[in-house]
């Protein structure tokens, strides 16, 4: 079936969290498979909160590409340029949480199929229809991932779509910190609009997230949202600046939140709102997917979202 009309288009990787869900009688852990991957985690909160997307991705011929393929159908996210390796298993990321429900990652991608993902024509075609491309730093780690990623950020701006990314720091998916470090600033280097943790303004500039959003409005970055985790956010547009925070809640499992913030701040940009409304939306709905499991599936829906900011 051919995608729908689109405004927003991410490339990236698509994957599978296997998340320990429960510990049986002899200790040993249930796993529990999560669809997931940052720029798709992105879209579903892009689709939810209103935005039609496409994803541009690659994932294997087997049962775990098959879930992925049906979970971005359910959530009303485009797959016509969702490219199937023979030669490759899809992505699996063992998610490992702590009694907080912050997570640690290790990584089955020797290679996984999404490092595989070539620009081919109707990844090209969606992009340039596109009013924006989303993407991040997991698919500059290899080749030829790499190449379609730039080659991909060259026709958005060849296109006049606006620019967005989440450097998302990895380091096990990385050859050496030099190297995560180096594309991940080539990759913010791109965008006009950056989504980036706090932990990631020291790794790549060594600043505070204040300073680290001046940093990248100099640079020319139309908005930069920071997130604090916990704290919430730290937002700058233009002469605009603020911090935010979503509501009180208790969490279960952080994973994917940060790319929900991404999706529902996008939302609201797109929509016209100020940086200081999408940051506060965005909190929110972060905030709210920390109670539930997973990465697309811990999407608050849009009316939950608006209750609890009231």
């Amino acid at each position: 079936m051919a995608d729908k009309k689109i405004r927003a288009v991410a490339l990236g990787e698509l994957l599978v969290d296997m998340a320990g869900e429960s510990v049986d009688a002899a200790g040993y852990p249930t796993l529990k498979a999560n669809p997931g991957g940052a720029p798709a985690n992105f879209l579903a909160a892009l689709c939810a909160y209103g935005i039609s997307a496409g994803f541009i991705g690659r994932v294997g011929d087997d049962a775990f590409g098959r879930l992925l393929r049906g979970t971005l159908q359910k959530s009303g996210i485009g797959c016509s340029a969702l490219q199937v390796d023979k030669a490759a298993f899809t992505t699996l990321a063992f998610v490992t949480l702590d009694e907080r429900g912050e997570r640690s990652f290790s990584f089955a991608r020797k290679p996984g199929a999404d490092t595989r993902l070539e620009l081919d024509a109707k990844a090209a075609e969606l992009i340039k229809n596109a009013e924006l491309f989303h993407f991040g730093s997991l698919s500059l780690t290899d080749e030829p991932s790499r190449s379609a990623t730039m080659q991909a950020v060259r026709l958005a701006r060849e296109s006049g779509a606006l620019i967005s990314c989440d450097p998302n720091l990895r380091l096990p998916l990385w050859d050496s910190a030099e190297s995560a470090k180096s594309w991940m600033t080539w990759a913010v280097e791109q965008a006009d609009i950056v989504k980036i943790s706090d932990e990631e303004a020291e790794f790549l500039f060594g600043l505070s997230p204040e300073a680290c959003a001046d940093k990248l409005l100099r640079e020319g970055k139309r908005a930069v949202f920071v997130t604090l985790g916990k704290n919430g956010c730290y937002y700058a547009a233009g002469s605009e600046r603020g911090y935010a925070k979503g509501p009180a809640v208790s969490p279960v499992d952080t994973t994917g939140a940060g790319d929900i913030f991404g999706g529902a701040a996008m939302c609201m940009l797109l929509k016209g709102e100020s940086v200081r409304a999408a940051a506060e939306f965005a909190c929110c709905a972060a905030s709210l997917s920390t109670e539930k499991k997973g990465g697309i599936s811990s999407v608050v829906p849009y009316d939950e979202v608006m209750r609890r900011m009231t």
